[in-house]
Protein backbone atom coordinates (compact mmCIF):
# COMPACT_ATOMS: atom_id res chain seq x y z
CA UNK A 1 0.00 0.00 0.00
CA UNK A 2 1.41 3.36 -1.04
CA UNK A 3 1.41 6.03 1.65
CA UNK A 4 -0.60 9.21 0.96
CA UNK A 5 2.41 11.53 0.99
CA UNK A 6 4.09 9.62 -1.85
CA UNK A 7 1.33 10.78 -4.20
CA UNK A 8 1.98 14.46 -3.45
CA UNK A 9 3.97 16.42 -6.04
CA UNK A 10 5.41 18.63 -3.31
CA UNK A 11 6.81 15.59 -1.51
CA UNK A 12 8.39 14.28 -4.74
CA UNK A 13 9.94 17.68 -5.52
CA UNK A 14 11.25 18.08 -1.98
CA UNK A 15 12.87 14.64 -2.18
CA UNK A 16 14.65 15.75 -5.38
CA UNK A 17 15.77 18.91 -3.61
CA UNK A 18 17.13 16.93 -0.65
CA UNK A 19 19.01 14.61 -3.01
CA UNK A 20 20.58 17.59 -4.79
CA UNK A 21 21.58 19.19 -1.48
CA UNK A 22 23.28 15.97 -0.39
CA UNK A 23 25.21 15.83 -3.67
CA UNK A 24 26.31 19.46 -3.48
CA UNK A 25 27.26 19.42 0.21
CA UNK A 26 29.31 16.28 -0.40
CA UNK A 27 31.80 18.56 -2.13
CA UNK A 28 32.01 21.11 0.70
CA UNK A 29 35.24 21.44 2.72
CA UNK A 30 35.74 18.74 5.33
CA UNK A 31 35.82 21.31 8.15
CA UNK A 32 32.19 22.20 7.35
CA UNK A 33 30.97 18.61 7.87
CA UNK A 34 29.54 19.40 11.31
CA UNK A 35 28.67 22.99 10.48
CA UNK A 36 26.86 24.19 7.40
CA UNK A 37 26.76 20.74 5.75
CA UNK A 38 24.90 19.27 8.71
CA UNK A 39 22.51 22.21 8.91
CA UNK A 40 21.75 22.19 5.17
CA UNK A 41 21.13 18.46 5.11
CA UNK A 42 18.93 18.64 8.19
CA UNK A 43 16.85 21.48 6.69
CA UNK A 44 16.60 19.70 3.31
CA UNK A 45 15.43 16.41 4.82
CA UNK A 46 13.04 18.18 7.18
CA UNK A 47 10.96 19.40 4.23
CA UNK A 48 9.76 16.03 2.85
CA UNK A 49 9.71 14.53 6.36
CA UNK A 50 7.27 17.17 7.62
CA UNK A 51 5.13 16.87 4.51
CA UNK A 52 4.94 13.10 5.05
CA UNK A 53 4.17 13.42 8.74
CA UNK A 54 1.48 16.02 8.08
CA UNK A 55 -0.15 13.89 5.39
CA UNK A 56 -0.42 11.05 7.91
CA UNK A 57 -2.23 13.19 10.48
CA UNK A 58 -5.97 12.91 10.94
CA UNK A 59 -6.91 16.55 10.74
CA UNK A 60 -6.49 19.25 8.14
CA UNK A 61 -5.32 21.62 10.88
CA UNK A 62 -2.44 19.32 11.80
CA UNK A 63 -1.50 18.81 8.16
CA UNK A 64 -1.38 22.59 7.66
CA UNK A 65 0.87 22.96 10.71
CA UNK A 66 3.37 20.44 9.32
CA UNK A 67 3.27 22.15 5.91
CA UNK A 68 4.09 25.40 7.69
CA UNK A 69 7.08 23.76 9.37
CA UNK A 70 8.21 22.42 5.97
CA UNK A 71 7.97 25.97 4.61
CA UNK A 72 10.16 27.24 7.44
CA UNK A 73 12.78 24.58 6.68
CA UNK A 74 12.64 25.57 3.01
CA UNK A 75 13.39 29.20 3.92
CA UNK A 76 16.21 28.05 6.19
CA UNK A 77 17.69 25.98 3.36
CA UNK A 78 17.38 28.92 0.94
CA UNK A 79 19.42 31.03 3.37
CA UNK A 80 22.12 28.36 3.64
CA UNK A 81 22.33 28.11 -0.16
CA UNK A 82 22.88 31.88 -0.38
CA UNK A 83 25.49 31.74 2.38
CA UNK A 84 27.22 28.80 0.69
CA UNK A 85 27.54 30.83 -2.51
CA UNK A 86 28.96 33.78 -0.56
CA UNK A 87 31.51 31.46 1.08
CA UNK A 88 32.47 29.93 -2.27
CA UNK A 89 31.18 26.45 -1.41
CA UNK A 90 28.54 26.49 -4.16
CA UNK A 91 29.52 27.59 -7.64
CA UNK A 92 27.65 30.11 -9.78
CA UNK A 93 26.67 27.13 -11.96
CA UNK A 94 25.16 25.10 -9.08
CA UNK A 95 23.13 27.88 -7.49
CA UNK A 96 20.50 28.24 -10.27
CA UNK A 97 19.52 24.57 -9.93
CA UNK A 98 19.15 24.95 -6.17
CA UNK A 99 17.15 28.14 -6.61
CA UNK A 100 14.89 26.50 -9.20
CA UNK A 101 14.14 23.49 -6.99
CA UNK A 102 13.58 25.70 -3.94
CA UNK A 103 11.16 27.88 -5.94
CA UNK A 104 9.26 24.86 -7.29
CA UNK A 105 8.93 23.33 -3.84
CA UNK A 106 7.83 26.69 -2.44
CA UNK A 107 5.17 27.24 -5.09
CA UNK A 108 3.87 23.69 -4.82
CA UNK A 109 3.82 23.87 -1.03
CA UNK A 110 1.91 27.17 -1.18
CA UNK A 111 -0.57 25.65 -3.63
CA UNK A 112 -1.23 22.64 -1.42
CA UNK A 113 -1.62 24.89 1.62
CA UNK A 114 -4.08 27.12 -0.24
CA UNK A 115 -6.03 24.10 -1.46
CA UNK A 116 -6.32 22.66 2.05
CA UNK A 117 -7.46 25.96 3.50
CA UNK A 118 -10.22 26.29 0.90
CA UNK A 119 -11.68 22.87 1.74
Amino acid sequence: MERAHKKLDVWKLSMQLAKEIYAITGRFPREEQYGIVSQMRRAATSIPANIAEGAARRSKREFLQFLSIAGGSLSELDTFVDLSLMLGYISDNEKPLCDELIAKVGMTLAGLTRSLRLR
